[in-house]
């Protein structure tokens, strides 16, 4: 066995979460990634707070206040570019 640490990747963890805790979908998150929560009703202002304490639990992270924004947070390639960036 090798030393390399397998990583899953980011994307599908945050889709998934979407899915279950606000779509409430059995058949996974159907939006591009780049499409805005926000517009389209996925989460309201409440909803990114419950999403960014899933993102600090399941990441190991700290979001800080400032860093909870529109920005960062309204979409799944915007909380995955935060990650690569």
């Amino acid at each position: 066995m090798s030393n390399e640490v397998l990583v899953m990747p980011i994307e599908p963890q945050i889709r998934q979460y979407l899915a279950e805790n606000f779509l409430f979908s059995d058949n996974g998150y159907e939006l591009e990634d780049e499409a805005s929560f926000l517009e389209e009703g996925v989460v309201d202002s409440t909803g990114v707070l419950e999403l960014v304490m899933f993102v600090e639990e399941t990441f190991g992270i700290t979001v800080q206040d400032e860093e909870i924004v529109p920005q960062n947070f309204d979409s799944v390639f915007l909380i995955c570019l935060g990650f690569r960036a």
